[in-house]
C-alpha cells in the first residue's frame, strides 16, 4: 500500500468517523421525533459501511487475488438473491448449477489470469447460448422464454457487469503499472458516495420525484446535488488516477449517472416482484444487490472508458 492508497483509506475512515459521531449526536438530540427513522437508517448504513470497508481493505492487502475473490463472492450472493426473486422451475436446476459453479467462477478466473479476449465474450456469447440449450434439454417448455430470460439477465448483471470492477486490475496503463487498485477504489468511492449523497440531499432538499412509481425516494434535487457533489469528489481524487482533473470530473459524471440508472432499473425489478429489498444480509442496506445495483451499471462503462482512452 503506497502513500496514495493510504491517503484514500484515511479519507474514507475520516468520513466514516465523522458520520458515526454525527449520527450519535443526532440520535441523542432527536429522540422520538419524526426524523428518528431517517437518523436510525443513516446510522445503520454507517455501521454497515464500517464493516464493508474493513472487508474491502483486507481484500486489497491480500493482493489482486483477494480483490477478485471478494467480487466473485459478491457476484455469487447477488446472483442468489436475484434468482430467489425470480423463481425458476425444476427443469432449470441443472442450468443454475452450471451458472453458479462453472460459469461464475470461470468468469473470475479469466479476470485473475488477465485473459481479456475470453473475459469480454464468455458470458455474452457462450453462456448466453449454453443457458437456453441446457434448459431446453430438460424438456420443460412451460414459460420457457420467460425463465431463460430471467437467468440470462441475472448472469449478465450480477456476474458479467460486476466482474468489470476487479477487471480494472488487468489493464496495462502507461506510467501506472502496479497502481490499478486505485482505479478500483476510485470507482467504488465515487459511485457509492453518489448513492449516499443522493439519499442525503433527497431527504433534506427533495421535493420533485424523478420516477415516483418506480423509486419514490429518488428526487431531482437529490439526483442533481448528489451527482454533482460526487463528481466533484472524483475530480478531487484525480491525483490517484491516470486522469487529468477535468477528465476525472467528466468520467465521474458518467459513472454517477450510470449508477443512478442501475439503481432505477433494480428498483423497477423490486417493484415488479412486490418487495422492498433484495435481501437483508447487510444491516441498513438490504441485500448485496441493493448495495451494488449502481456498481453493476457503472463498472463496465468505467472499465471500457479507461481501456479505450488510457491503455496501450
Amino acid at each position: 500500500m503506497d502513500n496514495e492508497i493510504k491517503c484514500l483509506f484515511g479519507g474514507i475512515l475520516s468520513l466514516l468517523t465523522i458520520a458515526s459521531v454525527t449520527g450519535f449526536i443526532l440520535a441523542r438530540k432527536y429522540k422520538g421525533s419524526s426524523a428518528k427513522n431517517v437518523i436510525d437508517n443513516l446510522n445503520a448504513r454507517t455501521k454497515a459501511w464500517w464493516q464493508m470497508c474493513a472487508i474491502f481493505a483486507v481484500s486489497l492487502l491480500v493482493g489482486n487475488a483477494g480483490s477478485v475473490i471478494l467480487f466473485a463472492i459478491m457476484s455469487f450472493l447477488a446472483l442468489r438473491e436475484f434468482i430467489t426473486l425470480t423463481p425458476t422451475k425444476k427443469g432449470d436446476h441443472k442450468t443454475l448449477f452450471w451458472l453458479f459453479f462453472i460459469i461464475l467462477p470461470y468468469q473470475y478466473y479469466l479476470v485473475y489470469t488477465r485473459w481479456y479476449g475470453m473475459f469480454a465474450i464468455m458470458i455474452p456469447v457462450y453462456a448466453f447460448l449454453l443457458i437456453p440449450v441446457r434448459s431446453a434439454l430438460a424438456g420443460d417448455t412451460k414459460n420457457f422464454l420467460e425463465r431463460t430470460a430471467k437467468i440470462q439477465w441475472g448472469v449478465m448483471v450480477c456476474v458479467y457487469c460486476v466482474s468489470h470492477a476487479p477487471a480494472l486490475l488487468i489493464l496495462d496503463i502507461p506510467g501506472y503499472a502496479g497502481e490499478n487498485v486505485k482505479l478500483l477504489l476510485f470507482l467504488t468511492v465515487v459511485v457509492q458516495m453518489s448513492d449516499v449523497l443522493q439519499y442525503v440531499f433527497g431527504k433534506t432538499l427533495g421535493k420533485h420525484k424523478v420516477v415516483p412509481d418506480v423509486s419514490p425516494n429518488k428526487t431531482w434535487e437529490g439526483l442533481v446535488c448528489g451527482v454533482v457533489s460526487a463528481s466533484l469528489i472524483g475530480m478531487g481524487l484525480w491525483w490517484s488516477t491516470p486522469f487529468s482533473p477535468w477528465a476525472a470530473l467528466v468520467i465521474s459524471l458518467v459513472i454517477t449517472i450510470m449508477g443512478f440508472a442501475g439503481g432505477v432499473v433494480m428498483s423497477a425489478i423490486k417493484r415488479d416482484r412486490g418487495i422492498k429489498d433484495f435481501g437483508n444480509i447487510i444491516q441498513g442496506h438490504g441485500g448485496i444487490m441493493d448495495r451494488i445495483d449502481s456498481l453493476c451499471f457503472a463498472a463496465p462503462v468505467f472499465f471500457h472508458i479507461v481501456r479505450y482512452y488510457y491503455t496501450w
